[in-house]
């Protein structure tokens, strides 16, 4: 079958690889669509995204979905030709972590991820293995490129979990990449009154408006607004955090989404202590890509995220396309298959 085989810095192939053959307890998905995230850029630029550094060659990719297959032994309850995506995340060992934050887990392997040697091989391909309690099948009226976006939903919605309810509160998000703007999207999905995105991009802010926004920001000529009830940190710059807990009222909350790994992150903490600011992680997600398909399936409308399609042949110019905002690029999606 093809794959998008990273092989190190600027260097993206598409390779021919050995088929898959489910095991016991797996099916195997015909993929139909992914979504580029920004890992999958961070392997293509350097090779490594964070602590995890890639060893030798790895096919990328986490955010898919597409139709069941084959069973492997064992595997009961699923119909051939489901449509689904799968939850890309396979905790590894024994470990306590809270009740109902398997995120936290000290020890996961990720679809796409080199935190492990030897590495897991994404969901770029043709063809890919899941363990069926990872599959996440798709609801009626879901498609398999919406499905391919309920994994960064997931994201979105578990970041909005975080801040507790929402419903009449006045939101502020800043960074209107594709993980802001479905937090806008998934912000009014649970009752904002009002939600305000924050950018330097035009066409970013354009995409947020579309997705739900009630006031877009360009802040390169407009600045933050004040005293917003809960602040969703999404775009990862060290100098926003400063602006951000100075745009929070009194008593708010601020969710930090967006982490540039291994960028110092300087900032007067002033406003945190004087204010008492609420200031909280936010870390993927535990199930919420199950609430993500819920959301879709009850006619939550992300399609605007999407702004290029290309072919799995073209994965490279793809990745170059996701990387440069200057494209107008916000989620671009691989068609795995015709």
């Amino acid at each position: 079958m093809k794959a998008v085989v990273v092989h190190g810095s600027r260097d993206v192939r598409v390779d021919e690889v050995p088929d898959p053959v489910p095991g016991e307890g797996e099916v195997l998905l015909a993929l139909e669509w992914g979504g580029i995230c920004g890992s999958d850029i961070s392997y293509w630029r350097h090779g490594g995204t964070g602590t995890a550094v890639l060893r030798h060659p790895m096919i990328l990719g986490h955010e898919v979905a597409g139709r069941v297959a084959a069973l492997g032994p064992g595997v009961s309850g699923v119909e051939l030709g489901q449509a689904a995506t799968a939850h890309p995340a396979e905790l590894v060992g024994e470990h306590a972590y809270p009740e109902g934050r398997s995120n936290l887990h000290p020890h996961v392997r990720y679809f796409g991820s080199a935190a492990f040697d030897p590495h897991t091989d994404g969901g770029f391909s043709e063809y890919r293995t899941v363990p069926v309690g990872q599959l996440r099948p798709l609801p009626d009226g879901v498609s398999t490129q919406q499905g391919a976006l309920a994994e960064p939903l997931g994201v979105a919605l578990h970041a909005v979990n975080r801040a507790g309810s929402l419903r009449g509160r006045t939101v502020l998000v800043n960074g209107a990449g594709p993980i802001g703007a479905l937090v806008v999207a998934a912000a009014k999905h649970r009752g904002a009154s009002a939600v305000v995105a924050a950018d330097l991009a035009a066409s970013s802010l354009e995409i947020a408006k579309r997705m739900g926004a009630d006031e877009t920001r360009d802040l390169s000529t407009q600045s933050l607004p004040e005293d917003v009830d809960i602040a969703f940190e999404a775009s990862g710059a060290p100098a926003a955090i400063g602006p951000v807990l100075r745009a929070t009222a009194r008593g708010g909350t601020v969710v930090q989404v967006g982490n540039l790994p291994g960028e110092p992150a300087p900032a007067a903490l002033g406003d945190l202590v004087t204010r008492e600011i609420t200031w909280i992680g936010s870390y993927r997600f535990a199930d919420e890509i199950t609430d993500a398909l819920t959301a879709l399936a009850g006619g939550l409308d992300i399609t605007p995220l999407i702004t290029h399609t290309y072919p799995l042949t073209r994965a490279a110019e793809a990745l170059a396309v996701a990387a440069d905002r200057t494209t107008g690029s916000s989620k671009v999606l691989l068609r795995l298959s015709e």
